[in-house]
């Protein structure tokens, strides 16, 4: 027993390793690292070096526990100021667009493909979900305008919930389904119910950290993390959606003041990287590759549904009545948000249901589903960001924020960013001075070929510099919209509001 446990670490370490290092490769071929991550599964399964998994309860567990912690983090991550503007069009997106989404890709398969109305709208519902890993994982390498970038991160983060209520209804055989007004209370009340503990427990947990005085502060992370899982099984207990309720409970405890709280940002970000690369793995492990080469050319003719249609059709239809700040989300928008729904470890784990439940052509729905995830999120992984910028979506001077172990900006209430100046951007040439930044922010450092300097006013900014901004938490929004303007405007900035659009008209 000993000497296999041995073996087991040997080769967990091995592989988690292995995983880390494929961050860094993953992003100079352009690639979501999840696709390193499933291969590495296929490679070290049955095909490969010998290891036999084909336990789909098992998976489902995990997964669903993994998601949990990939969900939280996102959670925890949001800005609610940034959030605030883009909820409606994500909860729409997260709602009638999942609808229009199932609803095209079951009518498709059911016609195009013979298969049973309720098989065809599974392979719909499974697919609907949009990943977050999978999208920001891609984003990173090219940043996009805040408030969308902040609906694909609202509605990847939302849209779990409703989508896993529609594959438990729909893996359900028809004989023990109720009516369709009693399935569509059911999936109202479970959404509302799951915010509502998601609201309780973050603003409850919240409450009990500012006066909790832990004597470590390590243990300020993982009281954090344990809030978010308490939410999930209080929403799973109570018939809710426990998704929701994490996802609610991290953006509410993500945006307090909390003692400890860039420690605990930071411990959510490594931890939801262990889920990601133990979920990929085993996602990996469960599948056959001897089964997967009779899929392709579903998953093909599915994927192209999706993509090309289901996708831009529930955008189309769920983003048009919205609009983000003064213009509306107009048809470039719209198509980068299309091309962006990337999908990843979700529908996969989705397809985990009704497997694990027996359902009939389950095996064929998860085979054409992993194949899927594959091919299209490597496609579009690829073509993201040359798509963000042919449609004109970037936001160069696009502050992100550095995790670092940062006790007096904690204390001080104050955020350290990090602004590239990327070739085009008009920031090159501007003087420090000229940014023009509000009370409470300031350009501390400025890295340039290989080496750093303090700025003085007159420093003059250059192509490829990267600034570290300090900013208090009140100054920041104000700040990073001052960024853009000059991004946008370059000197010509202090002519034109905030967010670079011309005040005299």
């Amino acid at each position: 027993m000993s000497h296999e446990l041995n073996v087991a670490l040997l080769i967990g370490a091995a592989v988690l390793l292995v995983c880390v290092g494929a961050v860094r490769f993953s992003v100079r071929l352009g690639l979501p690292s999840l696709l390193v991550y499933l291969l590495l599964g296929l490679v070290i399964g049955d095909a490969g070096f010998g290891i036999r998994f084909a336990d789909a309860e098992l998976t489902r567990t995990l997964g669903i526990c993994a998601l949990v912690v990939i969900i939280a983090e996102g959670g925890l991550t949001a800005r609610w100021s940034t959030l605030r503007p883009v909820l409606g069009p994500a909860l729409v997106l997260s709602t009638v667009g999942v609808t229009v989404s199932v609803a095209v890709v079951g009518a498709v398969v059911h016609f195009a493909l013979g298969v049973g109305w309720q098989q065809a709208l599974l392979y719909g519902a499974v697919l609907s979900s949009t990943d977050a890993a999978a999208v920001f994982s891609t984003l990173r390498r090219v940043p996009v305008r805040p408030r969308l970038a902040a609906v694909l991160e609202a509605e990847s983060g939302i849209n779990d919930a409703p989508v896993v209520i529609l594959v438990v209804l729909l893996s359900t055989p028809l004989s023990a389904m109720g009516p369709w007004y009693e399935q569509l209370g059911l999936v109202v009340y479970e959404l509302v119910a799951g915010a509502a503990i998601g609201l309780l427990a973050g603003f409850g947990g919240a409450w009990a950290l500012r006066r909790a005085a832990l004597p470590s502060a390590g243990l300020y992370p993982l009281a954090a993390i344990g809030l978010t899982v308490l939410a999930y099984a209080a929403g799973s207990v109570a018939h809710a959606s426990g998704f929701l309720a994490v996802y609610v409970t991290g953006v509410v405890l993500g945006n307090a003041r909390l003692p400890h709280r860039r420690a605990m940002l930071g411990f959510a970000d490594g931890l939801a990287w262990l889920a990601q690369i133990g979920l990929f793995v085993l996602l990996g492990l469960l599948a056959s590759p001897g089964q997967l080469g009779g899929a392709v050319v579903t998953a093909l003719v599915v994927g192209l549904v999706l993509v090309l249609l289901a996708r831009p059709l529930s955008v189309l239809v769920s983003a048009t009545p919205f609009s983000l700040g003064s213009a509306g989300m107009g048809w470039r928008d719209q198509a980068f948000l299309s091309w962006a729904g990337l999908r990843g470890a979700v529908p996969v784990v989705l397809a985990t249901i009704p497997l694990s439940a027996g359902l009939p052509g389950a095996q064929d729905l998860f085979n054409v589903v992993f194949v899927l995830v594959v091919i299209y999120t490597a496609a579009q992984g690829v073509t993201l960001p040359p798509a963000a910028r042919l449609l004109g979506v970037t936001a160069p001077a696009e502050p992100t924020d550095l995790q670092v172990e940062a006790a007096p900006l904690e204390r001080m209430r104050a955020d350290l960013l990090q602004v590239e100046v990327p070739a085009g951007s008009k920031l090159n040439g501007v003087h420090v001075d000229e940014l023009r930044l509000p009370v409470g922010a300031v350009v501390t450092l400025v890295l340039r070929d290989g080496g750093a300097f303090v700025p003085a006013p007159e420093t003059r900014l250059k192509t490829r510099d990267s600034l570290l901004i300090v900013t208090t938490e009140q100054a920041r929004d104000a700040a990073e919209r001052r960024l853009r303007a000059v991004s946008r405007r370059g000197r010509l900035a202090r002519w034109f509001a905030e967010d670079g659009e011309d005040r005299r008209q």
